[in-house]
């Protein structure tokens, strides 16, 4: 009788966390930061038809990095997650914070239990009304670990590198243009350029009506990256 494969608990984790950071770390990154009027999200992403970046309810916006199908499957559960909650209470039921920890709850039992854990990482990020005081940004790493990034945060390969640019450049009362300069110059850093056809820029706005998520077309990126 053969004697069952046994691998430590620890080993095992080490092995899955490193999985998926490596799945990860192919992906290109993400930035989101706070600007004067709400949170700009923006990408590095050359396919015009995968989005990295979406819209999940009224002033909450999700991106992910890693392996699309993957982060794609979140993207829609939690559409339906922030409906269904929306549709039995109220729509002031539904935040980025109980989003941020069901997302925790499905990524964690997947890196724990799952066959292989999930090659992703998400942010969901959530407008305030009333200033950038009530801004949300939440980062949820692949074994569930949820991080609240007061101001910025950074997904994806070289995240470490391009937070420290981020945080470096980043100030109280950035201007919309201003903010998305910042953010491309930290996941370009000082040896390459991003093309604005390789771009996706979204952002959460405060602008008074209930939908606050805007996708900026490529000749909006292209304007703003020529002033």
């Amino acid at each position: 009788m053969s004697m069952p494969y046994y691998v430590a608990p620890e080993q095992a984790m080490k092995d899955r966390a490193d999985f998926a950071r490596k799945g990860i770390s192919r992906g290109r990154a993400l930035v989101a930061l706070r600007f004067d009027n709400g949170i700009v999200l923006v990408a590095e992403n050359a396919s015009q038809s995968l989005r990295k970046v979406s819209e999940i309810y009224d002033r909450i916006a999700f991106a992910g990095v890693g392996k699309y199908n993957e982060f794609d499957q979140l993207r829609v559960a939690g559409i339906r997650s922030a409906e269904l909650t929306g549709y039995q209470y109220s729509r002031d039921d539904v935040d980025a914070r109980g989003l941020a920890n069901d997302y925790a709850q499905l990524l964690g039992n997947s890196f724990t239990h799952g066959m292989k854990p999930m090659e992703v990482e998400i942010l969901v990020a959530e407008v305030g009304i009333d200033g950038g005081r009530d801004d949300q940004i939440f980062h949820i790493m692949y074994d569930g670990t949820v991080i609240d990034r007061p101001d910025t945060c950074a997904l994806g390969g070289e995240s470490d590198a391009i937070s420290t640019r981020l945080q470096a450049g980043f100030g109280e009362g950035l201007s919309l243009v201003d903010a998305i300069k910042l953010g491309v110059s930290a996941l370009s850093g000082s040896d390459r350029e991003i093309p604005a056809s390789s771009l996706e820029i979204a952002l959460l706005e405060r602008n008074g009506a209930r939908r606050c998520f805007r996708r900026l077309e490529p000749s909006e990126v292209d304007a703003v990256l020529q002033e």
